[in-house]
């Protein structure tokens, strides 16, 4: 559906208006999708992005810092996420042994079990995204997101 019937406006003040609220109202869709996927296994969009992080580090841990560091949400509390994360049982947290101020996080094999339980529905929702661009069209999208940040 269009932006403007979504928002129920004829008019915006500008190309790049429409852009930025194309944008937001995207990420707002998307994101009402992926909770509620997430919540369907108990996760929230944050906490998955841990996981998928520690995945990732094929069995090396990770600090604090650096997973702050990689994180989608940059304001996300990881020290909270990581807490909630390990009294589920999907990773640990072992006090580095060389330096005692610092927390090595690995990821659990249930946590393993849980994203590969979890790859099916993510697949189908990259697939119903491919449906509607093509390679070169979601290549370009991509550049432009990665240049408004610049």
């Amino acid at each position: 559906m269009k932006l403007e019937d979504e928002l129920k406006m004829k008019n915006f003040s500008s190309p790049h208006q429409k852009m930025l609220l194309n944008i937001i109202f995207t990420n707002y869709w998307i994101g009402d999708k992926m909770a509620g996927y997430m919540k369907s296994y108990d996760l929230s969009e944050q906490q998955y992005n841990v996981l998928r992080i520690l995945r990732g580090q094929k069995g090396n841990p990770v600090n604090l810092k650096d997973l702050q560091e990689r994180m989608m949400q940059k304001t996300s509390n990881v020290t909270r996420l990581v807490e909630k994360l390990r009294l589920k049982g999907l990773l640990e947290r072992v006090q580095c042994m060389e330096n005692r101020r610092k927390v090595e996080i690995t990821i659990t094999d249930k946590g393993l079990k849980l994203l590969e339980e979890m790859q099916p529905e993510m697949d189908a929702m990259n697939d119903r995204f491919a449906k509607v661009l093509t390679e070169e069209e979601a290549s370009v999208l991509s550049d432009l997101l990665d240049k408004l940040r610049e």
